[in-house]
């Protein structure tokens, strides 16, 4: 399955206890809870560029699946991480305590970031 396109948010629960969890400060969760961020991926085989637009701030990562690879966090941290592709639908990476799992679903991805026992989700669909 090709996860090419560009997806705008649709919903998301749990955003501002996530992003106090990872050290948010109270101003950024607050410009950004609102805001209804377009994710563009672009997948060449095995490899994956993902560009994320949340208002002003922008973030890319690219990384090629199995191997090692520096993410930006959404800190504006740079993590290193392996993201797997799990089945045909689902990547999957882990990070400073936080799995995180993109599922893409016809012309919805599905974004859940775990850290402890909250999960934050995001619902963004095909445009």
């Amino acid at each position: 399955m090709n996860f090419s396109g560009k997806y705008q948010l649709q919903s998301q629960e749990n955003f501002e206890a996530f992003m106090k969890a990872v050290g948010l400060s109270d101003d950024l969760i607050q410009k950004g809870k609102d805001i209804k961020g377009v994710s563009e991926i672009v997948q060449n085989g095995k490899h994956f560029k993902f560009t994320i637009t949340t208002g002003s701030k922008v973030i890319q990562n690219e990384f090629t699946l199995g191997e090692e690879c520096e993410l930006e966090s959404m800190t504006g941290e740079k993590v290193k991480a392996v993201v797997q592709l799990e089945g045909e639908n689902k990547l999957v990476t882990s990070f400073k305590g936080i799995k995180a799992v993109t599922e893409l679903n016809g012309d919805i991805i599905t974004s859940t970031m775990t850290l402890g026992d909250i999960v934050f989700k995001r619902l963004s669909k095909r445009i």
